[in-house]
């Protein structure tokens, strides 16, 4: 067992079983759907809630834990053992979750000043806040301090990547998280969109007419970043398992991968990208 308990949201959408063997704790993110009030993965799962929102006519709202959440998730990991804990989240500027963990953090501190806290903003999303949870993760399962952690998980942020399309890009608009990205909205039905993310904002990457055009685009960006190193992947969609497939395949056929595996979105991600979304987030090694 790790001296160092490791914390994240249900929005980094790492696998069941990864989360289970790592030892990784989640806080679920809220989807308000009009007067329901549902937690991420918890009251709601993936393909069922995938089904409802190519129905839904109004898009739902996604909500991040406040400090009371996150209060309660480190009292509930020092109740179990930890005296150390590194909680890590989605990108500040575009959700309050690094906020209210934060404010958490000094909660527990006044509590009980002898437990210690660090609370990263990822500047990222998805799998790519995954990544460095998952390395923090297995960082302290070989004994790793807490600074330590934290050190490397700060070192390796500009390392992660996301790169993504849809189908559309409706649900970024509708949801306003579209950033810089929206002056792709004016031709939707005739584009597939590339989109990532710099310095914690979604931005326009580029734009084909077929979906093996945006997938060699995406080769050539990981191609870019990793040149002769090896690279880490995580294929990551909402609804589009063969596709993601299909990225799969192009992209291990021309790096030099050392890890991969697919996993789905969240529904407090998948409200925003909407069904038919792929992509991945890699990490240099």
């Amino acid at each position: 067992m790790s001296n160092v308990a490791v914390l994240t949201d249900s929005t980094a959408s790492i696998p069941e079983d990864m989360l289970a063997e790592l030892n990784i704790h989640t806080v679920a993110y809220y989807i308000h759907r009009g007067q329901e009030v549902l937690r991420d993965l918890v009251s709601i799962q993936r393909q069922e809630f995938l089904n409802w929102l190519t129905t839904a006519r109004v898009l739902p709202t996604t909500a991040s834990p406040g400090p009371g959440d996150y209060l309660e998730a480190y009292r509930r990991l020092v109740r179990k053992g930890s005296r150390e804990i590194i909680s890590i989240h989605m990108t500040s500027k575009g959700s309050g979750a690094f906020q209210a963990a934060s404010v958490a953090q000094s909660m527990l501190k006044d509590e009980q000043p002898d437990i210690s806290i660090e609370v990263v903003d990822t500047r990222n999303v998805s799998l790519c806040q995954g990544w460095l949870t998952i390395e923090a993760a297995r960082a302290a399962l070989v004994g790793l301090k807490l600074d330590e952690i934290a050190q490397r998980v700060r070192q390796l942020i500009p390392s992660t990547h996301m790169l993504q399309t849809a189908d559309t890009l409706k649900y970024l608009y509708m949801g306003g998280r579209i950033g810089m990205a929206k002056r792709l909205v004016g031709s939707l039905l005739n584009i597939k969109p590339l989109i990532g993310m710099e310095d914690g904002v979604i931005v326009p990457l580029g734009q084909a007419r077929s979906h093996g055009q945006i997938h060699q685009m995406m080769l050539d960006r990981v191609e870019e970043a990793v040149g002769k190193g090896k690279v880490k992947l995580a294929y990551v969609h909402a609804g589009a398992l063969q596709e993601v497939e299909k990225i799969r395949q192009l992209l291990e056929s021309r790096l030099d991968v050392v890890e991969s595996f697919i996993a789905e979105l969240s529904p407090a991600l998948a409200v925003h990208t909407g069904p038919g979304t792929a992509g991945l987030c890699f990490l240099t090694e």
